[in-house]
């Protein structure tokens, strides 16, 4: 397995460090301007980028357009001057030249309908390049990931192994912890359990959320009570100890206004016998 995974990424790598490119022109289409792009068409050809493709596109649609014009024109003239030098001269009528117009016309036609195949194509090209292009650099990336994998799958499997020495250890010394060795089919259930529970633990508390202000209300109503209730402690406090203070400092007195009290009390309801007069 690990020999097939080395050969699978040496492959990968040999296929990345080869060169995409479109095909590579053999010349140049004119010699017309031949100092023009001759620094960097060298570079260009050989690390080609999305912007020195698009530049090489450009420079060869103005040669072509030059060169287009030029033959244009000297077939033209050719023409031309064999018309006029020809022994017997080339003369062309009128319907002629309306017969070679209405050909002009069904051959611009035709010509037209090839340009655009011809520029859907290339729309289609590009796309298909972009979408190339991103589905490259998707293999780049998943190559380097992949050329990261072996080491990092050795170092889980080192690890693995490290905490089934610790575990087993543990279980030599202390006993085994409850749910560490179960099988997959035990372990899903145990988990089931623990999701249960957690649920019923989650509404508890929604429960106990909801509750909440209406047991905070009750809450602050029992301290406004409690501040009452502490206030009357406070103030039957005050008053008792006023009440043992003033005993304290004139106990006779209070002693005297009580009997003069039940004196005149007593005198009180013997008036009342004597004259007949309820209380």
């Amino acid at each position: 397995m690990c020999s097939t995974n080395s050969d699978i990424i040496s492959t990968l790598k040999t296929l990345q460090y080869e060169p995409l490119s479109i095909i590579r022109l053999s010349g140049p289409v004119s010699t017309s301007n031949p100092t023009h792009r001759s620094s960097g068409s060298s570079d260009s050809l050989e690390n080609p980028s999305p912007a020195s493709l698009e530049a090489d596109l450009l420079h060869y649609k103005d040669l072509f357009s030059k060169l287009r014009f030029s033959y244009l024109e000297q077939v033209t003239k050719e023409k031309f001057l064999r018309a006029i030098v020809g022994d017997p001269p080339l003369v062309v009528e009128a319907s002629e030249n309306i017969e070679l117009e209405t050909q002009l016309v069904e051959i611009k036609a035709v010509l037209k309908e090839q340009k655009d195949a011809v520029t859907s194509m290339v729309k289609e090209l590009e796309e298909r390049g972009r979408e190339l292009s991103r589905r490259y650099e998707t293999v780049e990336l998943q190559t380097t990931l992949l050329d990261r994998l072996p080491s990092q799958i050795e170092g889980l499997k080192e690890r693995i192994g490290e905490l089934r020495a610790q575990d087993e250890q543990e279980g030599i010394g202390g006993g085994q912890a409850k749910g560490t060795h179960l099988p997959l089919d035990a372990t899903v259930a145990l988990i089931g359990e623990k999701q249960s529970e957690l649920a019923q633990l989650d509404a508890e508390l929604k429960s106990l959320q909801q509750a909440l202000p209406q047991q905070t209300r009750e809450m602050y109503q029992s301290e406004r009570e409690l501040e009452g209730l502490k206030k009357e402690r406070d103030e039957a406090v005050g008053a008792a100890r006023e009440a043992m203070r003033r005993r304290e400092d004139g106990g006779d007195v209070g002693d005297e206004f009580e009997l003069r009290g039940r004196w005149l009390r007593g005198c009180g309801d013997g008036l009342r016998g004597l004259l007949g007069v309820e209380a």
